[in-house]
């Protein structure tokens, strides 16, 4: 098994859950209407600032506020439009299932809400044997996540970025940085949230601890929310050591104690489940420093400091022209590929190896 300090002291009593990554993340729409300055927009230019760009000479920084903070140097090649619940999609689908064998897709924007078909994108994936999940800022949740159950929506993850609009606020691109916006958007966090438990949807949320001046935030998470939340806590690779020393005082403070670890084959994500006194339950996302054996060697970004998620997994795009790409890397969008020839590549292939291999190795 691979080495992480989250994993030390647990102890050989917590029991190990193993599965295999076979979650196809799949950009639906990049519309969004917050400007978080920590954005990586899933790798892909904002297109509300590059309507008409040259490949290679995208806008980094435009009048929407938002960000795309690997753009510089991911050398991304297209602007991500809106996914259609048409047969393009459908076929996306079915191919990339018939390759890798993927059960869940994973909706992600932009702000997946915004996309005003959401639901039929949500039936049509069903339809196509996957289930399905969103990840969203609540902005627009209350309104549609209703006809997304209806549906076949399965679960939801709402990303917090504050607790009260000061927090939100402060991490908006400074010309949106008011406080009364910031509060609209946290009435509506609020809401979205109890329509989708009010609905009997799964419900997360997930919340990024940088340092320890974060730690309050968690506290009023759980305070704040119905116990029937999930809370899911997500280490900064960014902040390194002071995310993880963050993350151990949030435990020491919870009196939270470890009752499983979920190893999943063929992605740099793993989560450790903790118990509360209350008998509450709270996760906590780290990464491991998993790699593409053949594909990341000799990468610029092959090292501790530059790669920050390592190998997470698959996902989807679509174009302005209607063609659908496959992405292995949002730091290396160079790496995207048509669908058609994605399958065919041997990049298909190592994938598939990765997880079998991992997946043989944790289980031994």
């Amino acid at each position: 098994m691979f080495q992480h300090r989250a994993l030390l002291g647990l102890g050989c009593a917590v029991p190990v859950r193993i599965s295999v990554d076979r979650t196809l993340r799949v950009k639906v729409i990049d519309a969004c209407g917050m400007t978080c300055t920590f954005c990586h927009n899933e790798g892909t230019p904002v297109s509300a600032d590059n309507r008409a760009p040259t490949a290679g000479a995208f806008n980094p920084a435009g009048p929407s506020g938002r960000v795309s903070i690997y753009l510089a140097r991911n050398g991304a090649r297209f602007v991500a439009a809106p996914m259609h619940p048409d047969e393009g999609f459908r076929n996306a689908l079915e191919q990339l299932q018939e390759a890798l064998g993927f059960t869940e897709a994973h909706l992600t924007g932009g702000e997946p809400t915004l996309h005003p078909k959401l639901a039929q994108l949500v039936a049509l994936a069903g339809n196509s044997g996957y289930r399905v999940s969103v990840t969203s800022n609540g902005e627009n949740g209350a309104r549609i996540l209703p006809g997304c159950v209806q549906a076949g929506l399965q679960r939801v993850n709402f990303s917090i970025f504050g607790t009260d609009p000061g927090e939100l606020a402060e991490v908006q691109n400074v010309k949106f940085r008011r406080a009364p916006l910031a509060a609209a958007k946290i009435e509506a966090l609020d809401e979205s949230i109890r329509v989708a438990l009010d609905l009997g949807l799964r419900t997360r949320a997930n919340v990024v601890l940088p340092d320890r001046s974060h730690v309050g935030r968690v506290h009023r998470l759980l305070a704040r929310y119905s116990p029937r939340l999930s809370v899911r806590v997500l280490s900064s690779l960014a902040d390194g050591e002071e995310s993880l020393d963050a993350i151990d005082t949030l435990l020491a403070e919870l009196g939270a104690e470890p009752y499983e670890v979920h190893l999943i084959a063929g992605t740099s994500g793993f989560r450790i489940s903790y118990r509360l006194p209350n008998g509450r339950v709270l996760v906590v996302k780290h990464i491991r420093p998993l790699r593409l054996p053949e594909t990341c060697t000799g990468c610029r970004f092959n090292n501790n400091a530059d790669c920050q998620e390592g190998y997470y997994g698959v996902r989807l795009y679509r174009d302005p022209v209607g063609a659908f790409h496959v992405g292995v890397c949002i730091q290396r969008m160079d790496l995207c590929l048509p669908v058609e020839e994605f399958i065919g590549s041997g990049l298909c292939g190592e994938i598939r190896k990765l997880r079998d291999q991992e997946f043989c190795g944790m289980s031994t």
